[in-house]
């Protein structure tokens, strides 16, 4: 016990970090260095106090078997979490915007007409489908840039796909087997392209990455530094990933990605430190074939390559914008499992012998920043063990660590307030609590199944590609990860009565019960995201608010768009609306008279579906995806998300109109 941790010590305490958080979160930038310092260090200072405390006054004596066994796994697993936060508020102090030399390089390059390198655009493919690809190669054909060779990296050796690159004028790449995976394509790429395009720089994407027009432009004036042998630009998709669109929050909460690309990202890239992520990257050709080419050696390619360079001496450049757009994965299986991969690939680089925990040639920095990343994914089972951690209470009186509701709101209360000011703050509204946490919690599961398995066998598993373009139109639960969930809730609901009803209150029981009910919030909230909801639309909808005409015939009628997507568009209606099923013309400019069908009518709404050649489906693929406008949340809209949280639980807060 301590004497200081009265009620009027703990108010005080509270009221000056909820007075000094939110008056730093609504008066200062996160873009200033010196209110990241200054707010960053007031987060720190808090969770140190924390876990100062943690470590001096709540660990039992270690010699009471389970119970202490229990408490400092979870203790250590805590520590590691508050480690890489700590960390992770340093990193961020700094942050870089190449944004600027973006722009003086966009200047430079276009002054300079077709006197401007060469680049291959390299779209590695294993099992897509055209409706996949075509959007990607056709993209890619439309870079603004004088000297493009797209290259097509056939994993799968598809005859049709051979035949339609030949039609498209593109260049098509296969080899015989499928050795080293996505690595092992590029590096084939890399030597067949050497002998006929041989171009300096090379455009790297995934088989679901449409590049927006403007990319080359804005990547290549970068390498004009000293040492860059890569610039990378961030990940953006144009569908919900599974847990934004389980949750029903795809115009309220960001993907879990958002926070690693804009925030995390920049500020790695001021360490000079920034990640390769796999795709819409370019890379010089001479930087990456002294490398030995794409590394072979993990699943995970491209944090590896990051390495690779590095070790030569070359630096990785980040340049926040959204030069390209993609597929996330649509099902929460595929979600997961590509987390999964992700720490693996993590895991097998830190073991490899020329790997920057191991290898020769890396600075301390380079070594510090790959230790960060791996905690990233070392902490993720302590998410697991908070949910636990009440129900062993409740059913064998064994506790995480021992202290009382007063110490609690006195050392723990106040460091999470700070950092639920701060995280929202630094990130720019890209986390959320509950939703962040439920974000972590549903890969938790499978990652710290990866953790255990790579301490035994990291190496020799094949790479599995995130299967995408599925059938998504069924409502799908995912028992064996919703069963989980569903056990701790009962377990938890359970343990938490019987308690109450037959003990006397203490101030454990207080802590605990205040405990399983985050924990039971956290996993209703999980719940719901293990049930995979219909995705009925084949074609991704965008927002696009342009004048246009649609026409029966002779008759013209005006209107104007609401939205768009590759299968159709929603008009605003009038006056003589046609009927469900008539042929009809829509003006799409930049595009011309595409050939529709009425498919739904509305109240002041006229829904069509396109029926177009294949040259109108590429104009209409320019159009939509090579300068693709924001139809997934970029910002967490608090109120909206947790009301709709709300009403996937049956609870409505507002009511029905």
């Amino acid at each position: 016990m301590i004497s200081s941790a009265d009620t009027m010590n703990v108010l005080q305490l509270l009221g000056l970090t909820v007075l000094f958080g939110f008056g730093m979160s609504r008066l200062t930038n996160p873009h200033h260095a010196w209110a990241r310092l200054i707010f960053g260090a007031f987060s720190g200072m808090l969770l140190l106090r924390y876990a100062l405390w943690r470590s001096t006054e709540t660990l039992p004596d270690p010699t009471h078997g389970f119970a202490s066994v229990w408490s400092y796994v979870f203790y250590a697993f805590e520590m590691i979490s508050i480690v890489y936060t700590l960390a992770t508020i340093v990193v961020m102090v700094r942050r870089r915007d190449s944004r600027p030399y973006a722009d003086a390089g966009e200047a430079r390059l276009r002054k300079a007409g077709n006197n401007v390198p060469a680049v291959d655009v390299f779209i590695a493919t294993y099992n897509e489908d055209l409706q996949i690809l075509e959007k990607t190669i056709v993209s890619a054909k439309a870079i603004d840039y004088p000297h493009v060779n797209v290259w097509v990296l056939d994993d799968t050796r598809r005859d049709w796909l051979r035949d339609y690159c030949a039609r498209m004028g593109v260049h098509y790449a296969r080899r015989p087997d499928n050795r080293h995976a996505k690595a092992g394509n590029m590096n084939n790429g890399l030597r067949l392209s050497a002998q006929v395009t041989n171009a300096p720089y090379i455009l790297v994407l995934d088989a679901d990455f449409a590049p927006q027009k403007n990319i080359l432009y804005r990547v290549l004036g970068l390498f004009s530094e000293k040492n860059v042998a890569l610039v990378q630009t961030p990940q953006f998709y144009y569908n919900a990933d599974p847990i934004q669109h389980n949750l029903g929050t795809t115009d309220s909460w960001v993907d879990e990605q958002r926070v690693f690309f804009d925030v995390f990202q920049p500020s790695r890239d001021a360490w000079d430190s920034a990640f390769c992520v796999g795709t819409s990257f370019v890379v010089s050709r001479e930087a990456i074939t002294a490398a030995g080419g794409f590394p072979t050696d993990s699943v995970c390619e491209d944090i590896h390559t990051t390495y690779v360079l590095r070790k030569g001496g070359y630096i990785t450049r980040w340049l926040n914008e959204r030069l390209s757009v993609g597929l996330s994965a649509e099902g929460l299986i595929e979600y997961i499992n590509q987390r999964g991969r992700w720490c693996l690939g993590t895991m097998q680089v830190a073991l490899l012998k020329n790997g920057p925990l191991r290898g020769e040639g890396y600075n301390l920095i380079d070594r510090l920043h790959y230790l960060h990343g791996m905690l990233h994914w070392i902490g993720k089972p302590f998410l697991l063990l908070m949910l636990i951690a009440p129900v062993l209470y409740w059913y064998f009186g064994i506790a995480a660590f021992y202290t009382t509701p007063e110490e609690f709101m006195f050392y723990g209360v106040p460091a999470l307030v700070g950092f639920w000011f701060y995280g929202p703050w630094i990130t720019e509204r890209k986390t959320l609590p509950i939703f962040t946490e439920v974000t972590q919690l549903v890969a938790a599961y499978a990652v710290t199944r990866t953790i255990i398995s790579a301490c035994f066998r990291p190496f020799g598993r094949p790479f599995k590609v995130t299967a995408k373009g599925l059938d998504r139109s069924k409502v799908v639960v995912h028992w064996k990860l919703a069963g989980f969930f569903i056990g701790l809730m009962l377990f938890l609901i359970a343990g938490a009565v019987n308690t109450v009803m037959t003990a006397q209150m203490s101030g454990g029981i207080i802590f605990n019960l205040a405990w399983t009910l985050i924990a039971l919030l956290l996993d209703l909230a999980a719940i719901a995201a293990c049930v995979d909801l219909p995705r009925p639309r084949q074609e991704e909808r965008f927002p696009f608010t342009r004048a246009t005409h649609w026409r029966q015939g002779h008759h013209v009628r005006h209107s104007e768009f609401i939205d768009i997507s590759l299968g159709g568009a929603a008009l605003r209606g009038g006056p003589a609306m046609p009927a469900v099923g008539e042929a009809l013309e829509v003006s799409v400019p930049e595009v011309g008279w595409v050939p529709a069908r009425v498919s739904r009518l509305g109240k002041c709404r006229l829904c069509v579906q396109f029926e177009p050649d294949e040259a109108t489906r590429h104009r209409l693929i320019k159009l939509i995806f090579c300068q693709a406008p924001h139809n997934i949340a970029v910002k967490a809209h608090p109120l909206r998300a947790f009301a709709q949280l709300m009403r996937m639980a049956g609870v409505s807060l507002f009511p029905s109109r």
